[in-house]
């Protein structure tokens, strides 16, 4: 039986059980891994953030009441308008680490926002998503994304238009599972996805991208040289080693994706820790990533070929605590971002790029000892953003102004 591994407040008991993961804190807790008697339930922090073609940044994201809101800065974050709450009728929300409410714009006035919404069975879900035509000024009542109707895994979804204005769904399923013959031979879950070329008004069928992917990490989207996406995601590759897999959309699926990462970790578990997936201004890629090699866990970065091959070696991030990390480019800067646990307080940092990933500066962008969420980055422009949700609010951070 597969293992999931708890959230990082947990992450020391499964570290005993497991040895794979080294000991952190201050994650915001898992409701579906949560122990039996939980002295309190973390807020649920994660949230989605993107500009908006008019430049106002935009988060939607659940408030202390659980309600889904909408909130718009027009000075980059400086300061924000009233939240504003989303009709999503009875539908419960994940919002807690690697699974987030999301959003992006479309070319034609299209807002879409996405998000898991948990089923009455452990571990299943349903891609839902709210629909709008008029820039954000209003939004549809949700609606489920795939074909597949089941009370099982559609879990852990990302979202984006390429540059044709076609929108991608990607999402973690087991469909696979639920009908193999033997569901302990099975590994993993699978990668499906779906498009839409009206902006979410219509999708197309469920697509199988991969068989046997991790059940529980975010699945990363970048956009390639032609204008579709790429992806980037765990994968579970034979016998049972949980590495990264990469393709990109559109094409054929093979019989098994490229292996975008080396570090052939062999464990029965999920480790909630997905990747990031960025262009390189001289071709391939940027990616990070977090993995066992060699009995060491570290969070990673490597540079990958324009199929999704590693280029050279990976190199671990300057921070031995560094946990869900991502990266974002514009051109040949390129900003990583990741938290980090000291014992008292939790420190958000960057290793920052002016030459394509050449070289490095290790900065400093912020703390605090409150609950709080991964990371988020955004694009406006050549002008990359850092944005980190703690229990007192929104901060967003300038990188390499």
């Amino acid at each position: 039986m597969t293992i999931r591994l708890f959230p990082a407040r947990w992450r020391t008991i499964a570290l005993a059980l497991l040895g794979a993961l080294y000991a952190s804190a201050a994650l915001a807790q898992h409701a579906e891994h949560a122990p039996a008697k939980p002295k309190k339930r973390a807020p649920a922090l994660a949230m989605g953030a993107a500009f908006a073609p008019s430049g106002e940044l935009w988060v939607v994201a659940l408030d202390e009441q659980l309600r889904l809101t909408v909130q718009t800065s027009a000075d980059e974050g400086k300061t924000w308008a009233a939240p504003r709450v989303l009709a999503r009728g009875d539908d419960a929300i994940s919002a807690d680490g690697e699974n987030r409410p999301k959003i992006a714009f479309g070319p034609s006035g299209q807002v879409v926002i996405s998000y898991t919404q948990p089923l009455a069975r452990p571990y299943t879900g349903a891609i839902r998503m709210l629909r709008s035509t008029d820039g954000g000024r209003s939004f549809s009542a949700p609606f489920t994304v795939h074909a597949d109707r089941q009370v099982i895994t559609h879990r852990f979804e990302s979202i984006a238009f390429d540059a044709q204005g076609t929108l991608h769904t990607l999402w973690v399923d087991k469909r696979d599972l639920e009908a193999a013959a033997s569901k302990k031979d099975y590994r993993g879950a699978a990668i499906y996805r779906n498009e839409s070329r009206d902006g979410g008004a219509s999708f197309g069928p469920d697509i199988k991208l991969a068989e046997h992917s991790c059940e529980c990490c975010r699945i990363a989207l970048a956009p390639s040289p032609d204008g579709r996406l790429a992806a980037m995601w765990r994968h579970v590759f034979t016998p049972n080693q949980r590495d990264h897999a990469f393709a990109l959309l559109g094409e054929a699926p093979k019989a098994e994706p490229v292996r975008a990462s080396q570090d052939r970790w062999a464990v029965d578990a999920c480790p909630h820790h997905g990747p990031g997936l960025t262009p390189a201004a001289q071709g391939g890629y940027h990616a990070v990533w977090f993995g066992e090699r060699a009995g060491v866990a570290a969070a990673r970065y490597g540079r990958l070929a324009a199929d999704g091959s590693p280029q050279g070696e990976a190199q671990p991030l300057p921070d031995e605590g560094a946990e869900h990390a991502d990266l974002i480019s514009a051109g040949a800067t390129l900003a990583i971002v990741w938290r980090s646990y000291d014992g008292q307080a939790t420190r958000l940092r960057a290793w920052l790029s002016r030459d394509d990933g050449r070289s490095f500066s290790l900065q400093e962008l912020d703390a605090s000892p409150d609950d709080n969420d991964h990371p988020r980055l955004v694009r406006r422009g050549e002008r990359l953003f850092a944005l980190w949700r703690t229990t007192k609010g929104i901060h967003v951070h300038a990188l390499l102004p």
